[in-house]
């Protein structure tokens, strides 16, 4: 394996024409779509810089800010924004274009975090990144804080609120649009 490489050895972009079969019923694409092709991004992505099969553990940050419609030219632009032991974060970029019109809009970015396998399916250790300009410094260091963020997430989730009782949860709900049950 080697040991570090470049993030521009693994950047990766598709583009896509979104056809009516991709759409709801009001001709917008569903957003499952649009994660389906993300993850496929993010795969070889991963795949690239690790040199090994990848699987997705998280995907982080998903919003969608503007609508894709039939028509529109999707692009998917991703890099390995950070590496750990065996997972990688890719950063990802939507954006479509109108092919009459020219008009490039952002839709929404993104972070899949992915794991490296072997061939027996254990997972194994991903090549370093060599960093080369403060735009990917950036992106490493916030893949870092993302990392640290979706781990105490996790852990809150599992611990805490799993030890809250029934009066704490009901504390915690209240004032909040639900009615609490009797």
């Amino acid at each position: 394996m080697t040991q570090f490489k470049k993030i521009s050895d693994s950047e990766t972009t598709i583009t896509e024409l979104m056809i009516p079969s991709y759409s709801n019923f009001s001709g917008k694409i569903h957003g499952g779509i649009l994660l389906s092709l993300m993850d496929k991004v993010a795969y070889v992505c991963a795949a690239k810089h690790s040199g090994e099969y990848c699987v997705t553990v998280a995907v982080e940050g998903v919003e969608f800010h503007n609508p894709v419609e039939v028509g529109d030219l999707v692009s998917i632009k991703s890099s390995v924004n950070y590496v750990g032991n065996t997972t990688m974060i890719i950063g990802m970029r939507v954006e479509t274009l109108k092919p009459k019109s020219g008009i490039v809009t952002h839709t929404n970015s993104c972070y899949f975090t992915m794991a490296a396998k072997n061939e027996t399916g254990e997972l194994t250790q991903v090549p370093g990144l060599i960093i080369e300009n403060e735009t990917q410094m950036r992106r490493f260091c916030e893949g870092k804080l993302l990392r640290r963020f979706s781990s105490e997430k996790r852990n809150m989730l599992k611990s805490d609120l799993n030890n809250l009782t029934q009066q704490e949860v009901r504390e915690l709900c209240g004032g909040e649009k639900c009615e609490l049950y009797r």
